[in-house]
Formats: C-alpha cells, sequence, structure tokens
C-alpha cells in the first residue's frame, strides 16, 4: 500500500506499457505477404481488393493477383473483385490509373460514385462533405465517369445525415452466407492507430473481423503488407514492373517525401496539412475544390497554424480553468459535433482517472495515460472525428523514466507557480511530485 496524492491510503497502481518492437525475420516482406495472401485466399469464399489508387493498395492488388494466378486451387477468385471509391476531389491521374487497371481481364472492377460521408476539417460550421452529392452536381471536380456505379442497395442517399461513410457501408458489398475477405493497404509505418490495429484484436496478427452498422458477422478485413515500409511499397514497379499512379511523379517533383506523399482528398484532420500539395501539383482539380468544399480556402492559408491547432496552439488566458478554455473551442462547432467532441473529452479524462490518481498537466504525457491537456485542446479545436488520435498510443516507445522526469517536472512547476486551480484536478495539488511515480511490472514474455 501506499499513499496517493490526495493523501488516502490506496493499491499501487500498476501499469503494464505496450511496446511496439519490430521482429526481424529472416524471410522478406514480399514472401510473408504472399503467404499471407494465400492464406486468405484458401480460408475465405470471396476476398475483394479494396483499391484507392494509392501505392499501397496498389501493392495489396498486385501481391494478390501474383498468388491467385500462381495455383490451380485460387483460379474461383479470378478476375479478383476490385472496389474503387471514387472520392471525386481527386488527381486525373489517379482516375486515368484506376481505368488502365480496371481494364486488366484478370480484374473484375467496381467504381462507386456515391454520396458517401467524409471528413471536413477546413471548416467547424461545415464537419461534413459527400462526393457526388447529388445536390452539388453543378460543383463536381470531375464529370462523373462513364463506368460509375451510383447506387447499392442498403444505401440511403436521402436525408443528407443518413449517408454512411465507407467503413459503415462495407457490409453491404459482402452479403451472407458467404466469408469476404477485404484486402486492404493499411501499413503499420504509417500510424501509431495502423500500428496498434495490427497489434492488438487481430486474428493472425493481420486478419481483423469487420464491425460497423452493415457488418454481418462474414466480412474480415486483411492487411496482408501491413510490415511493409514505404521504400518496400516502391520496390515492387522497380523490380516487378508494376503500373501505378503517375499523380506520384508529380507529387516527387515537387519535393514531397514519400512517407508523406497521398493522392486522396485532403479535407481530413491529418491530411489538411498536405492540402498546399493540390495547388501545387494538381492545379485543373484545386481550382474545383476551392468551390466545392466549405473552408478551402482558409485551410490552404492557415493549415499550419494554430488556427487549426498544428504546430503552434492558442494561450490560455491566465487564470481561466482549462475546461473553460477546451469549451470555448467546442462551442466553434455545431451543436451536435460539438456534443460528440466534448462527450469524447469527458470519456479521455474519466479513462485517466480510472487508471491514475495523478493531475493532468499541460504539455507533459502522463506516463500511464499518455493524456494532457495540450492533447484535449488539440481535440476541442480539430474535431478528431475518426478517433485517430489515440492519448495511450502516443507513448508507446517512449523512454519510460525520461515520461516521469517531465511529467514530475511540470507537477513541480505548476505547484511553485500557484496555478493548480487551473487545471482541474478534484484533489488537493501534490506537494511531493516524485511520491506520483508508480512502479512499472512489465509482463514476462
Amino acid at each position: 500500500m501506499t499513499q496517493n496524492p490526495s493523501g488516502e491510503s490506496g493499491r499501487v497502481h500498476v501499469h503494464r506499457r505496450q511496446h511496439f518492437d519490430r521482429k526481424h525475420l529472416s524471410v522478406d516482406v514480399y514472401t510473408l505477404a504472399l503467404e499471407r495472401t494465400a492464406y486468405i485466399l484458401d480460408n475465405h469464399d470471396r476476398v475483394q481488393v479494396m483499391f484507392s489508387g494509392g501505392k499501397d493498395s496498389t501493392a495489396v492488388l498486385n501481391v494478390a493477383l501474383e498468388v491467385a494466378h500462381s495455383d490451380p486451387r485460387f483460379e474461383r477468385h479470378l478476375p479478383l473483385s476490385t472496389i474503387f471509391f471514387d472520392e471525386e476531389a481527386i488527381p486525373q491521374e489517379t482516375a486515368d490509373y484506376v481505368a488502365r487497371t480496371f481494364a486488366r481481364p484478370d480484374i473484375a472492377g467496381e467504381w462507386y460514385c456515391l454520396p458517401v460521408q467524409h471528413r471536413n476539417a477546413c471548416s467547424r460550421t461545415h464537419p461534413y462533405w459527400w462526393p457526388w452529392a447529388p445536390e452539388d452536381e453543378e460543383r463536381w471536380c470531375r464529370p462523373l465517369p462513364e463506368q460509375a456505379i451510383t447506387n447499392i442497395p442498403g444505401f440511403q442517399v436521402w436525408p443528407q445525415e443518413a449517408r454512411m461513410t465507407i467503413p459503415e457501408m462495407a457490409g453491404l458489398l459482402a452479403p451472407p452466407p458467404h466469408t469476404t475477405a477485404s484486402l486492404m493497404g493499411i501499413r503499420a509505418q504509417e500510424s501509431i492507430t495502423r500500428l496498434r490495429a495490427v497489434s492488438k484484436k487481430a486474428v493472425d496478427n493481420y486478419i481483423i473481423k469487420a464491425t460497423g452498422k452493415t457488418a454481418r458477422g462474414n466480412l474480415f478485413k486483411a492487411y496482408p503488407v501491413y510490415d511493409w515500409r514505404h521504400e518496400d511499397v516502391w520496390a515492387g514497379p522497380r523490380v516487378h514492373g508494376w503500373d501505378y499512379n503517375h499523380a506520384y511523379d508529380l507529387l516527387e517533383m515537387a519535393g514531397v517525401g514519400i512517407s508523406i506523399q497521398r493522392c486522396s482528398p485532403a479535407f481530413g484532420e491529418e491530411p489538411l496539412q498536405k492540402l498546399y500539395t493540390y495547388a501545387q501539383c494538381f492545379p485543373d482539380v484545386w481550382a474545383k475544390m476551392c468551390e466545392r468544399v466549405p473552408g478551402v480556402g482558409a485551410a490552404y492559408r492557415y493549415a499550419l497554424t494554430e488556427l487549426y491547432a498544428y504546430r503552434d496552439r492558442p494561450d490560455k488566458p491566465d487564470g481561466m480553468p482549462w475546461q473553460d478554455f477546451i469549451s470555448h473551442y467546442l462551442h466553434k462547432f455545431r451543436p451536435k459535433e460539438a456534443a460528440s467532441v466534448a462527450e469524447r473529452i469527458k470519456k479521455e479524462i474519466a479513462s485517466h482517472y480510472r487508471r491514475t490518481n495523478s493531475p493532468l498537466v499541460y504539455k507533459a504525457m502522463h506516463p500511464i495515460s499518455g493524456l494532457c491537456w495540450h492533447f484535449l485542446l488539440t481535440i476541442a479545436m480539430r474535431g478528431d472525428f475518426k478517433n485517430r488520435k489515440q492519448a495511450g498510443a502516443r507513448i508507446a516507445n517512449h523512454a519510460y523514466d525520461k515520461l516521469w522526469r517531465e511529467y514530475t517536472a511540470e507537477v513541480a512547476a505548476i505547484r511553485d507557480a500557484g496555478t493548480a486551480h487551473e487545471y482541474g484536478y478534484p484533489r488537493p495539488w501534490p506537494t511531493d511530485p516524485a511520491s506520483l511515480v508508480v512502479e512499472v511490472v512489465q509482463k514476462k514474455r
């Protein structure tokens, strides 16, 4: 037993941190992807490649075709079902690449142009947009492709708020009783969130049962190239002669690094940072984008400023409680979205205090929860409606002793400044920050 910050006697909190160390094997990632894909094709009635026209789904598609042609037992999957959701505000090079791909005789392409719901982080008052929305036809960024599929049984176009996201409608493309595997180009290197997706909740570490509005238990998401790096993805076109999206050539010539090259619409919280690349590399579609989605002009100018919670953050007025400062930004959203973000923040704080009695500070991540007011302010300003920002993921692979040093130093600084009342801590502020340090018990593998 030990004393907790409130002065009450309580148990020491035992915390086992999650680490994501790569395991180096004696086999290359291409061979592993072939083996995984063969397993998927063997063990599912149907497979479908979710193809975006991007570099990662290009790798998945070509690996799947290699496997499908490698053995007579896989011939039942040919021509290979390949699904493309056209997001309208895309470079012409992407549309041209998809058309070339779907012209192959060993591919059964389905080109969907539906008003699915997408996040619009450019505007707090218009937090969503819908590609190919019938009410916006005069402002579409591109003409409707000839091969476009514009309806799916079960997808509701009206009212506008009933339109589903792509993950929500995934089950509509996989009716039971057949088991269906959706092959997707999710790679762990892309983000901590994607790394966690293949480190937890997974069957065989790369197959996950789909959930959502339309899932009926027979659909699985499969990530056969989850351990590939950027260099591995681009080795495919070079070594195997794969066709690829030539929009990447324009991004390369513009000096955009391979780790941040994107061809999908840059209206979400994270892609917004690279919105300027559309103006630079794809001027034709950029001109249409500026008229198509509310707030694009402002985001182009200020996406990398504190206005959109990038790099710097606005200074909280002296004496104002953090809860009030957060509330100030929540009120900039529409009531429905503000309530959603407020609930997310409430849950984050509740989760923190379920795991520890230690207070939240401004900048230092708590070594157990990863939470701080800086993180919550980012959520309040951006929204993070896709839940891509995870406090716990931020501390993965950080040196634990360094996290504690930074955290306890900030606790002491707040104590010395006499500003503890601003942090919403429901107990007396710790007089001895060192008493907050808890022992970490690592489970031996």
